[in-house]
């Protein structure tokens, strides 16, 4: 590439060391040793002269910045599952392949959200603050901190990709009636697996659920899926957790619904405009109405250098002249 011995890759945010030291022994490797986010102009720079740039969700690789990118710029290797931040389209006009790095982040994924279903219900996080805050905990009660039992609910799946189906075999085990919607039914052995019930209309599926778990990837399509008049749907009584997008959800709509008691609570590891998080969230958080993660859901070592380990695949592939496996397309996004 560009009669480089060695390719430029430039790494937008800090990753594990041995992901970094074994891309120091592979490529030319600039590495991000702050982990501070990259600003617009350090992007525009970092596209001019880079051979690969391996970019995260915190970053925005849009049609903008794709135009400014130097002629060396021939791979896009993100570090991440999702493509929603790059213009997969745009890249593509300019001969940029873009990759990611599925499948590894599901068991991870899928663990975060059960234990999101169980904090809510069961209000863990108020129970772990007693012995944080200056409240003194004046021992056991009948009736002190009572919550809802999950055992024989229904969960109702938004998205029963490859998370929404990890996220269903914990939900049987915990004793939660599985139903699911999706574009497609999925593989009728599955189904019968999981004694999972397909609703082809979401609006009928969230009206029947006392647990909502979205785990559908962000696409124009999907955003505000979960709209003001779907969340209005939902029962008084009914939770919600989000552990795929933040922008998937009407976020002000919940708000509301969250203040006016038509929900019973939320649990959320995303936000429609993170970081930012919406104050009147943070203030639903205090009273125990919502659980808030700052972008945990597939925060394990494990798996941040399976994602790595992934990205160096993608390039050592692509630098060699051959097609990497984790090619996205853009029909595909």
């Amino acid at each position: 590439m560009a009669g480089r011995k060695k390719p430029l890759v430039v790494i937008t945010r800090k990753l594990p060391d041995q992901v970094e030291t074994r891309m120091r022994e592979l490529f030319d490797a600039r590495l991000n040793v702050d982990d501070r986010p990259m600003t617009q102009p350090e992007l525009v720079a970092a596209v001019k002269e880079a051979d690969v740039l391996v970019p995260t969700v915190t970053d925005r690789i849009d049609a903008a910045l794709i135009e400014q990118a130097g002629e060396r710029l021939r791979l896009i290797a993100t570090f991440g599952n999702g493509v929603d931040n790059i213009d997969v389209s745009a890249a593509a006009k300019r001969s940029i392949t873009v990759t990611n790095t599925p499948n590894v982040l599901t068991e991870d994924t899928a663990d975060m959200t059960m234990a999101l279903m169980l904090a809510v219900p069961r209000r863990l996080i108020e129970g772990a603050g007693i012995f944080g805050g200056n409240q003194k905990w004046a021992g056991w009660s009948p009736t002190w901190m009572l919550g809802r039992r999950i055992w024989g609910k229904r969960l109702g799946i938004v998205g029963m990709g490859r998370i929404g189906t990890a996220v269903a075999r914990r939900a049987k085990a915990f004793g939660l009636s599985i139903h699911y919607h999706n574009r497609h039914r999925v593989n009728p052995a599955v189904e019968d697996e999981l004694e999972a019930t397909y609703w082809e209309s979401l609006d009928q599926m969230l009206a029947r659920m006392d647990i909502i778990s979205v785990n559908c990837p962000s696409t124009p399509a999907t955003f505000h899926l979960l709209s003001g008049r779907r969340l209005a749907l939902m029962q008084p009584s009914a939770y919600i957790v989000n552990t795929a997008r933040g922008d998937i959800i009407d976020e002000e709509a919940l708000i509301h619904l969250l203040q006016e008691n038509k929900l019973a609570g939320a649990a959320l590891d995303v936000f429609e405009h993170e970081p930012a998080v919406n104050p009147k969230l943070l203030r639903l958080a205090h009273k125990g109405k919502v659980a808030l993660l700052p972008h945990m859901g597939s925060a394990t070592m494990e798996g941040r250098i399976d994602m790595g380990e992934k990205v160096i695949i993608n390039i050592r592939t692509f630098v060699d002249g051959h097609r990497p496996p984790d090619r996205v397309l853009p029909n595909r996004v």
